[in-house]
């Protein structure tokens, strides 16, 4: 069940016009009221052809009236509007218990707390099966105005009682960090003028497009005016930057002047505040060894950073922040994949926003990685090679599902919900990438007496997952892998090791093409070499992480132990 407060109004006869009329469809059939603050001598037109809208606003608006006569400031916001409407497989519920619901959200609300008889006058209207419109005048019979601060979190909490008191489909509790949904007039106005998207959506997407291109606040204003969007700053008197506000072309008022709606309001985490943290947080400066050791291109330096991804889990501002940037990097790298991929990517990056967002508070510092990572790749990065975008995607699908058990962990349940979306959109595109590299690797697979060789040594390295390895339809490409990597003078064994060790292998679908993505990133980026034992020792961390549970799996014997020197005879 939804309750959706909408801004205050100032004309109650207008809206008791709306709630009473046809409707834009005409969709209002009976409309009539079916809870109020005194059910006793009310007009009501929908059920007394004498009683008219102009009667019953003069009694709803009263207590407004008489306060307006006594003091000098009038009072014009004073028209409280909630609509409340049951999910579509919800069951019919009678005029009696919507009733009952409209009372257990004005207490709730405050507009009429239970037992107190000078709160506001409300009346719920009913005109269809499965939703309500609650109205209330916002000035109290004393005169006074009720406290409405946090009235939204506290009808949302009445709702999920309300959904498990009735039987009705159990929603999800918020925390306030959700975008603000579409209002009914601003879809009629994107469908009028040919949108497919409403003025706030529109926005919302090319705010987070240009986040990956940017380094700060003042780039990311010239980066959107370079895109189309419309841009007015706040400055002060010395010319910095106080806040911004975004416009849509073409978005209107019915005079003609621009509408352009802050950016706070867009998104919660796209404020200049909090843009302004993540876009300017401080970098560490880089040793130049470091330089010299990074991968060769954005597409294997954004895996070497999501690769130590789980031991920076431990702390929530840490993990914020993280999860943050990966929203970045899966937006920076749609718009540089092949077209096959690109949908897939834009839909994951789109989820993903929702998973962006909590409560806790970021330290943008501890993600400057992946930040860099987002923005190496849309400022340089071209065509990628298969195996190495491949790489990037399988491991963007470990990330996303490392996010939504963390987000589980925390009780976050709509940011898990669009991890899990993000992490579906991720492995198709993974799948897709990785087809043709797998096709090739396949045509060139060593014979079966080299594969029973190769065998051995999955199951002498990664025990607890050999007969999955084994039995995976990739499992001929991983030979190949082994076998042109033994003929470069590696050892099958280790390297199966060092990549099973990097993360653990419970949750993979496929764990052999896993394994693939994990060796050919190590052989393009010598400092992975390096970073195989620190993985090894990394990987006991996760028994401590907030999401290990039920999923998740501890290292094997085998993952965690020194990589054994001495190498099976082959024949």
């Amino acid at each position: 069940m939804i309750a959706a407060i909408k801004a205050p109004g100032a004309n109650t006869r207008g809206l008791l016009a709306y709630l009473y009329g046809r409707g834009r469809a005409g969709e209002h059939l009976d409309p009539h009221i079916v809870a109020g603050f005194a059910m006793l001598g009310m007009p009501d037109p929908g059920r007394d052809e004498n009683a008219t809208l102009t009667e019953l606003a003069r009694h709803l608006d009263e207590p407004v009236r008489l306060r307006n006569s006594e003091f000098g400031k009038k009072i014009t916001d004073h028209v409280w509007h909630c609509p409340v409407r049951a999910a579509p497989e919800d069951r019919y519920l009678s005029d009696a218990e919507w009733g009952e619901i409209a009372q257990r959200i004005v207490e709730a609300a405050g507009i009429a707390p239970a037992g107190d008889d000078l709160a506001c006058r409300w009346i719920a209207v009913r005109h269809a099966d499965d939703h309500i419109h609650i109205l209330a005048t916002t000035v109290r019979e004393d005169g006074r105005r009720p406290k409405l601060h946090n009235s939204g979190i506290r009808v949302g909490d009445a709702c999920r009682e309300i959904e498990k008191n009735y039987g009705l489909r159990r929603l999800k509790k918020g925390d306030g960090t959700a975008v603000r949904r579409p209002a009914q007039a601003e879809m009629h106005k994107a469908e009028r003028l040919g949108w497919e998207q409403t003025s706030q959506q529109w926005l919302e997407e090319r705010i987070r497009a240009a986040i990956p291109h940017v380094t700060d606040a003042e780039e990311l204003l010239t980066y959107l005016e370079a895109d189309g969007v419309l841009v007015k700053a706040k400055r002060g008197p010395s010319g910095d930057l106080l806040g911004y506000a975004v416009g849509r072309p073409g978005d209107v008022k019915s005079g003609g002047e621009q509408i352009f709606k802050a950016a706070g309001t867009v998104a919660p985490d796209l404020s200049l505040p909090k843009l302004r943290a993540r876009l300017e947080s401080s970098r560490p400066e880089e040793h130049p060894t470091a330089r010299r050791n990074r991968p060769s291109t954005p597409w294997h330096q954004a895996t070497a950073a999501l690769d130590t991804l789980h031991a920076d889990l431990a702390d929530d501002a840490h993990s914020q922040a993280h999860i943050a940037a990966l929203g970045e990097l899966i937006e920076a790298t749609a718009p540089k994949a092949p077209d096959n991929l690109r949908a897939e990517l834009r839909s994951a990056s789109k989820a993903f926003a929702r998973a962006e967002r909590s409560q806790i508070r970021a330290e943008d510092r501890a993600a400057h990685a992946l930040r860099n990572a987002a923005r190496d790749i849309a400022h340089t990065a071209t065509g990628p090679d298969g195996s190495a975008l491949a790489a990037l995607l399988a491991t963007l699908v470990w990330a996303a599902i490392v996010a939504s058990r963390w987000h589980e962990a925390k009780h976050h349940a709509h940011q898990a919900d669009a991890a899990r979306k993000a992490v579906q959109h991720l492995q198709v595109a993974a799948d897709r990438a990785l087809t043709p590299v797998l096709t090739e690797l396949e045509a060139r697979a060593p014979k079966q007496r080299a594969r029973l060789v190769l065998a051995s040594d999955v199951r002498t390295a990664v025990p607890d997952h050999a007969e999955r390895i084994l039995a995976d339809p990739s499992w001929p490409a991983l030979a190949t892998v082994l076998a042109e990597a033994e003929a470069r003078g590696h050892k099958p064994h280790q390297l199966l090791k060092e990549a099973a060790a990097q993360r653990e292998l419970t949750t993979a679908r496929q764990p052999a093409r896993v394994l693939i993505t994990r060796i050919q990133h190590t052989g393009r980026n010598p400092e992975r070499h390096r970073l195989a034992e620190a993985a090894r020792q990394r990987s006991t961390v996760t028994t401590s992480l907030p999401f290990s549970g039920p999923g998740s799996s501890q290292p094997s014997a085998a993952a965690t132990a020194p990589v054994d020197q001495k190498h099976p005879q082959r024949r």
